[in-house]
């Protein structure tokens, strides 16, 4: 079967599409034939080598996120059948390839059922940014229903996911983007206000509506906005870092006034029972008309190292992904 592989650390160029075996599933193991997959940052980020979570073998297929149709199951799975259309998270699974390729195996436990409403174009959208949204928002950030959350940067694959999760889970919801095409993509997503945050004084227009201040921020560039968050936030309010690329000079003295919480966030941390406790969710949302993801650029296979280049380029309108079937 074609598939996407690394056999050394190093740039772009380094991932070549290669014919390997086709995978076989064990014991509770399913194997997926690959529709589209979903391209993130950490998997550029493993191809660089040097990344804090999680260091691969060689040879390498990358890829923790993909839709498709199962296609072969192994032994004691109950849970699907050959022919179910599904969607896969397997950032804390155990694989046998990635998703950047034709088929994949891996532990039952990372592959959900896709409703029929969904195609797999948005089920390759789903895995690490739908978990990164539903832990900042909800495991990280505490998020109560009537709460305010800011989304600091709302247009991209977690943020429109966020701006989703939040609204059906009855909060009020602001983001931000920096383009008109991420305004109409955020408006679609629900967000109850959105401002520009490439505008000026767009802080004092987003405290002009909150009086005391932000419950929540997922905040997706932290080397940039994290002061401003620290601004916007209401007494006790948490601000949960998605995002960063780089250092800033920070006054902790601006947390002190408000006792407000800064909190990291990296999917690679959750416990297992919040890592599937967040799929569930995300089956039922999808299943209850409440999840609908944005697809932005896609690119076929082949184009694998291209779209890493333009995934680490930042201003994404949706997720990219990478069309392996077509629909």
């Amino acid at each position: 079967m074609k598939a996407i592989q690394m056999a050394e650390f190093g740039g772009p160029e380094v991932l070549k599409l290669v014919d390997i075996v086709e995978p076989e599933p064990e014991k509770n193991e399913v194997r997926v034939k690959i529709y589209y997959a979903g391209v993130n940052p950490a998997e550029a980020y493993i191809r660089a080598g040097g990344y804090a979570f999680f260091t691969p073998e060689f040879p390498y297929v990358p890829g923790f996120d993909g839709a498709g149709v199962v296609d072969a199951v192994g032994e004691g799975v109950t849970r699907l059948q050959v022919g179910d259309r599904v969607f896969i998270s397997s950032i804390l699974a155990n694989r046998k390839t990635g998703t950047y390729a034709e088929k994949v195996v891996c532990d039952v436990e990372a592959v959900h059922k896709l409703p029929d409403s969904i195609s797999f174009k948005q089920g390759a959208a789903l895995g690490v940014p739908v978990t990164a949204a539903y832990r900042s928002l909800f495991h990280r950030g505490r998020l109560k229903p009537g709460e305010t959350v800011l989304i600091h940067g709302a247009s991209g694959g977690v943020g429109t996911l966020a701006v989703q999760l939040a609204k059906y889970a009855g909060a009020r919801v602001i983001g931000t983007v920096g383009t008109e095409e991420g305004y109409e993509l955020v408006r679609k997503a629900g967000a109850d206000e959105i401002f520009y945050h490439n505008e000026e004084h767009y802080i004092e227009k987003i405290q002009s509506l909150n009086d005391a201040g932000v419950d929540l921020v997922l905040e997706m560039l932290a080397n940039v906005n994290l002061e401003k968050d620290l601004q916007l936030v209401n007494k006790y309010g948490r601000v949960v870092v998605v995002g960063n690329r780089g250092s800033l000079d920070f006054n902790p003295r601006l947390t002190m006034a408000k006792e407000a919480d800064v909190m990291g966030m990296a999917v690679w941390n959750a416990p297992i029972d919040q890592y599937n406790e967040s799929l569930i969710a995300v089956e039922a949302a999808l299943s209850n008309g409440g999840l609908h993801p944005f697809v932005g650029k896609v690119l076929p296979l082949e184009e694998a190292a291209e779209a890493q280049k333009v995934i680490l380029e930042g201003n994404a309108k949706g997720k990219l992904v990478l069309e392996i079937v077509k629909e």
